[in-house]
């Protein structure tokens, strides 16, 4: 259910605008976004595990909220992080 640390910096350094920052939002984005994944297929198999379903609507708020703050900030790293990780909007 959760992330690897050997996954989590693989997609620090995929994600990374430059080495060894792993605060920036893309990078934040990135790892909720596998989390996101992951408890996803979590909660097809365990449908009725309502803690983990808030959890992942916390984590997806979350996400959506930095999404936001990087759009208002840079919008071409918006729109290349949203191409990137395949996000709909």
């Amino acid at each position: 259910m959760s992330i690897t640390p050997e996954r989590k910096q693989e997609v620090i350094g995929t994600y990374a605008p430059k080495a060894g920052d792993t605060g920036s939002p893309e990078v934040q984005v990135a790892i909720l976004s596998e989390r996101i994944a992951n408890l996803t297929e979590h909660l097809k198999t365990h449908s009725k595990d309502f803690h983990s379903r808030r959890g992942l609507l916390i984590m997806v708020g979350r996400r959506r909220r930095l999404l936001d703050y990087l759009k208002r900030k840079n919008n071409a790293r918006y729109e290349d992080i949203v191409k990137r990780l395949g996000l709909r909007r």
